[in-house]
């Protein structure tokens, strides 16, 4: 079985492209195609299943359409839309955290020796990188992901410290 903290997200899948089973693929990370992948991880009701490409080609720069094996018609494809779709850490070609930000979602934050939270999620749609993290009363706060605040990942330990400016996580 494949477990969540052994892949990092590196996109969704879109619509079903044409009528063989075709898919786009909208991705943030292209490591599938630096490291000639044989397969994809998708996340279907939960469980984080492979699916072997059969072949893709580039749409864009941060889209493919690809086909997987026993993938073939529009209607079996559709059933993978909007699936999330993940890569294995372990082929991935470069050091775990150039890979991509998803790459520490889970992980345990701590502002020196105190714990924060745990890593939910990471917003990379502005230049200022935002972590969200997941208190153990329930509360979401964001923090930001600036490498002058960053002291030590250490990806064994799935744990972030981090030094943090006083009043930040008051905000």
């Amino acid at each position: 079985m494949i477990s969540q903290e052994n892949v990092y997200k590196i996109g969704i899948l879109g619509k079903p492209h044409g009528i063989k089973g075709e898919l786009s693929f909208m991705f943030n990370d292209d490591v599938f195609d630096r490291v000639d992948a044989d397969y994809l991880i998708i996340l279907i009701d939960g469980i984080l299943v492979p699916f072997y490409i059969e072949e893709y080609r580039f749409h864009g720069n941060d889209t493919a359409l690809v086909k997987f094996y026993d993938i073939d018609d529009s209607d079996r494809a559709r059933d993978l839309t909007g699936c999330e779709v993940y890569f294995p850490k372990a082929l991935s070609d470069v050091d775990e955290f150039d890979n991509s930000w998803e790459s520490i979602v889970g992980f345990d934050v701590f502002n020196g020796d105190n714990y924060i939270g745990a890593i939910s999620s990471v917003d990379t749609s502005t230049e200022n990188i935002l972590l969200s993290v997941s208190t153990n009363d329930g509360n979401e706060i964001l923090i930001p992901a600036a490498e002058e605040f960053m002291k030590n990942i250490d990806a064994d330990k799935n744990k972030l410290v981090m030094e943090l400016p006083d009043g930040l996580l008051d905000v």
